[in-house]
């Protein structure tokens, strides 16, 4: 599990894909119930992450991503996960889990209130370009949230990350200044900075961002990584948990 010391007030970690119950390619810290793994163990893997926090298993909620940017506001626990891609809450004793294997997790933590906002975001390159970090913000603030820090977990990193013109264009055609998060460009092909591209959408959002540098793709020993399976044509994978509490 990774932390980061700008969230050194709140529970939280980035799980890595070690520790966990499940065997082949979701071994061994798959906590995505949306894959092919065994559900027994998926669920044993997400109350083994939820106990490393100090939580039981049933604190941990989480949302069904869809690569948009819905957030789902907690005062209580649910029993059906809405269809968003971020979450947030200022009730004390939950635990707010995103699953990624490629795509950027942040975690958020704020002061405001009597026990602080919280939240958590699933920011691949549409997410992120759509709006899903700024919205959750938004969704902080209205909580109260004040002094809002959030972190980049884990994530693809740009040496890693060749991306086409398409994705480009559709960077480009909502600010040209983002260009600056690409390098290359032979045969239309470039290296796209998602942390960075995150990390300055935070900053412009009026968040205090950090990352923690990892790459998934260049560490196959304890990350997950989409793009890592279709170049080497592997079969299903499974997903790392990034996961904040009050």
């Amino acid at each position: 599990m990774i932390t980061h010391p700008a969230l050194a007030h709140r529970r939280h970690g980035f799980f890595t894909r070690q520790g966990g119950v499940s065997e082949g390619g979701f071994a061994s810290l798959n906590c995505s119930d949306r894959s092919d793994d065994l559900p027994m163990r998926v669920s044993e893997n997400r109350g083994l992450a939820a106990g490393a926090l100090g939580y039981r298993p049933e604190a941990l909620m989480a949302v069904h991503q869809v690569h948009g940017t819905a957030v789902a506001v907690l005062d209580a626990p649910w029993s059906t996960r809405p269809v968003a891609d971020a979450l947030v809450t200022a009730r004390p004793g939950l635990l707010l889990g995103i699953v990624t294997a490629d795509c950027a997790p942040v975690l958020f933590a704020g002061s405001g209130g009597e026990d602080g906002v919280i939240g958590a975001a699933h920011a691949g390159w549409r997410g992120a370009l759509a709006g899903v970090l700024e919205a959750t913000l938004d969704a902080m603030r209205a909580l109260g949230a004040r002094d809002i820090v959030a972190v980049v977990g884990p994530c693809i990193a740009q040496a890693s990350y060749e991306v086409g013109a398409d994705l480009r264009d559709a960077v480009l055609a909502r600010d040209p200044a983002d260009g600056a998060f690409f390098t290359g460009g032979q045969a239309e092909h470039w290296h796209f900075d998602l942390p960075g591209y995150c990390l300055a959408r935070l900053a412009a959002a009026g968040a205090a961002g950090h990352a923690t540098g990892d790459d998934t793709l260049g560490d196959p020993a304890r990350f997950f990584s989409h793009r890592r399976r279709t170049l080497g044509r592997e079969g299903p994978i499974g997903h790392q948990l990034s996961a904040i509490g009050l």
